[in-house]
């Protein structure tokens, strides 16, 4: 059978094959890009203000939102490393992180 050049079996382009994409993953990579688009834009809406927050640090939006994705990574990592709960546990508690560090952080 001649082999489709450019596509893979899935339809999705062959540049994109190199990953194993399972739907958690894809979720994941999804909400990344429309967290950032929705930065992006209300950054050109209303520019955010540096401040000082919970952590201590002076930080811009971006910033404390860029601080939480490293922390969910840590977490995520942790949490794996030290408990058999299921991992949807660790992502509500980053979820809860999210939203401490973006509005106190």
């Amino acid at each position: 059978m001649p082999r489709r050049v450019g596509r893979c079996r899935y339809g999705v382009l062959a540049a994109m094959s190199w990953m194993a994409w399972t739907a958690p993953s894809a979720t994941f990579f999804v909400a990344v890009l429309l967290a950032l688009a929705t930065l992006t834009v209300a950054e050109v809406l209303r520019p955010g203000q540096v401040r000082r927050g919970l952590l201590g640090l002076v930080t811009t939006r971006g910033d404390r939102f860029f601080i939480s994705l490293l922390s969910g990574a840590a977490l995520h990592v942790m949490w794996l490393a030290a408990t058999a709960l299921p991992v949807w546990w660790a992502s509500i508690a980053w979820l809860v992180l999210l939203v401490v560090l973006m509005r106190w952080g």
